[in-house]
C-alpha cells in the first residue's frame, strides 16, 4: 500500500491532471475510484469534508483531504519534485 492516496473519477480531466502529476514525479499511489454521484461519496466526504475528486491523502507528510487540483498538484512539486527541500 502506497502512502499517497487519490481518489478518482474516470473521465473526470482535473484527476487526470492530477494522476499525471503523479506519474511525472515518479510516486508510488493507491487509487480510489468514487460513485459518480456526488450523494454516494461517503468515503470522500468522509476524508475531506466534501464530495468534488480530486482528492488526496498523503500518510508521510500527514495530509488528510487535501482537495483542488491545483492545490494537489502545487503540493506534490513542492513535497516530492526537483526543487523540493
Amino acid at each position: 500500500m502506497a502512502d499517497i492516496t487519490l481518489y478518482d473519477l474516470p473521465g473526470c480531466p482535473f484527476c487526470a491532471m492530477v494522476r499525471t502529476k503523479l506519474d511525472d514525479l515518479g510516486l508510488d499511489y493507491d487509487t480510489i475510484e468514487v460513485p459518480r454521484s456526488h450523494r454516494n461519496r461517503t468515503e470522500v466526504q468522509e476524508v475531506s469534508g466534501q464530495t468534488g475528486v480530486p482528492v488526496i491523502t498523503d500518510e508521510t507528510t500527514g495530509v488528510e483531504g487535501m482537495p483542488e487540483s491545483s492545490d494537489i498538484i502545487e503540493y506534490l512539486e513542492e513535497t516530492y519534485g526537483d526543487d523540493a527541500a
